[in-house]
């Protein structure tokens, strides 16, 4: 999108937001953008940390004086009004000053919520970053936007909003989608050299991927034997089942298990691996949403946590001469898999708030439904009184494994993961069982409140779309 001439559109409307969780490495990548945009403008940014947020703000450039910390409405008011960038700890300031949405950057299931629908409340649009917070409240709060004729959007820069513009392109050109994806947050790079593999800053043995480079004709002996030769290191994180479960009630594609795939492929083969079973692929289902770790040599170019849609072709010939050009075709030639090996964080979110104020649209879906259901399933037995601790890089709860269920599957009373995280079960829970509302002794109101609206207002349809294979 031409942001030119989203600018050119309004006269060069200046457009102003609001960003909570203001001092945190999405809030930092978004701010510096911004001072590249001279039609976009932070107002007032909220985090508990003023001094470190403060701090981040010079090092991207902004002086002293444009600064204020607000304690009160009053101040932020005036900050507001000489033009300057008001700093709060406390939410409930955020919305003494003018402007026009809000980015919810905190990650915290219960306060994103609060933030989201006051901004909405309050005659003002939302961008949602916490995926934590969509995935409980998220129709909650898309239905909140459509009664006021507002946008609640997912914000570009992040997976959720790249991959759902990747099927609404898709979609839009009349593609046949089998299957949807990104990639985990960080590749498999295999040393053929030294016969380890690394993940980050983790190194482990793994001499035997050497002989597993290719795929073969036997797709998933060969994931098998993959899966097998990396299992020391970590597979399935609970940020990726949330932001699939974002995708999935934003598209109406559905996980095909609940705890997904994960198999260990390289970009050239996503074609040959997201097809039915029958077929030689991994899915039981079409239809499916899906996350892959991304296997390369040292020196290839990273998958860099992208996305991914896999269609069947159709005609033969404009299928090979793509192929022949270089893109991801399967062997043969049925289907082929169309990616953007990217996702830029906040650098990009500038076109999400540019286009839900200027144009009123929404980078995400337009009509979300409940398709999928971000749950936990107990690991070991948990008694009454545990607290569902929330924590850790990818907000992880203790003692739980997030799965993602599809919606017309789901119990009637689930309790998504997030609206259990924090909560105190109220009974013991046993090994393999899902958590239930009934299992909370203390859920936060609010969440529950939302979950409950969202669902009863834009429950899964009774037609569960993908088919069935064998």
């Amino acid at each position: 999108m031409n942001l030119h001439h989203l600018f050119a559109d309004t006269g060069d409307r200046t457009v102003r937001y609001a960003l909570s969780g203001a001092g945190g490495g999405f809030a930092r990548t978004l701010l510096a953008q911004t001072r590249r945009l001279p039609g976009l403008v932070p107002a007032v940014l909220c985090d508990r940390d003023l001094p470190r947020l403060r701090a981040m703000l010079k090092e991207l450039g902004h002086r002293d004086e444009e600064l204020t910390d607000c304690a009160d409405a009053a101040a932020v008011a005036a900050t507001a009004a000489r033009g300057g960038i008001a700093l709060v700890a406390d939410a409930e300031l955020l919305t003494a000053a003018p402007w026009d949405i809000l980015v919810e950057a905190t990650g915290s299931p219960a306060d994103g919520l609060a933030m989201a629908e006051r901004a909405l409340t309050d005659g003002r649009h939302v961008a949602m970053v916490s995926k934590e917070v969509d995935s409980v409240s998220g129709l909650y709060l898309a239905g909140l936007a459509e009664e006021r004729g507002l946008v609640y959007t997912t914000a570009d820069g992040d997976q959720p909003a790249n991959l759902i513009s990747l099927v609404t392109w898709a979609e839009l050109l009349g593609l046949d989608v089998v299957a949807i994806g990104k990639s985990t947050e960080y590749d498999l790079v295999y040393d053929p050299e030294a016969g380890t593999v690394t993940q980050l800053d983790t190194t482990v043995p793994a001499a035997e991927l050497s002989a597993l480079l290719g795929l073969g004709e036997d797709v998933r002996g060969t994931l098998d034997a993959r899966a097998a030769a990396v299992a020391a290191l970590p597979t399935g994180a609970t940020a990726d089942y949330c932001e699939m479960a974002v995708v999935a009630n934003n598209t109406g594609f559905r996980p095909d298990t609940e705890l997904l795939h994960y198999p260990v492929a390289r970009i050239a083969e996503l074609a040959d691996i997201y097809r039915p079973r029958e077929e030689g692929g991994v899915l039981r289902r079409t239809g499916a949403v899906d996350v892959f770790s991304a296997l390369r040599l040292p020196g290839e170019a990273s998958f860099a946590g992208g996305v991914f849609v896999v269609v069947r072709t159709d005609d033969p010939v404009t299928w090979e001469t793509l192929r022949v050009k270089g893109h991801v075709v399967s062997a043969d030639g049925r289907y082929a898999a169309v990616y953007l090996p990217y996702h830029l964080m906040g650098v990009e979110t500038p076109v999400s708030l540019l286009s839900a104020v200027l144009h009123g649209r929404p980078s995400g879906g337009t009509d979300p439904r409940s398709y999928a259901v971000l749950a936990g399933r107990v690991r070991e037995e948990l008694p009454a009184g545990t607290v569902l601790a929330m924590g850790g890089h990818h907000h992880d709860v203790t003692g739980v494994q997030a799965v993602l269920l599809r919606g017309e599957e789901a119990p009637e009373d689930i309790a998504p993961l997030y609206l259990a995280a924090h909560a105190t079960l109220a009974r013991p829970v046993a090994a393999g069982e899902l958590i239930r509302v009934a299992d909370l002794a203390d859920p936060d109101a609010g969440l529950l409140r939302a979950w409950r609206a969202g669902r009863a207002a834009r429950g899964c349809p009774d037609t569960a779309e993908g088919t069935t294979t064998s």
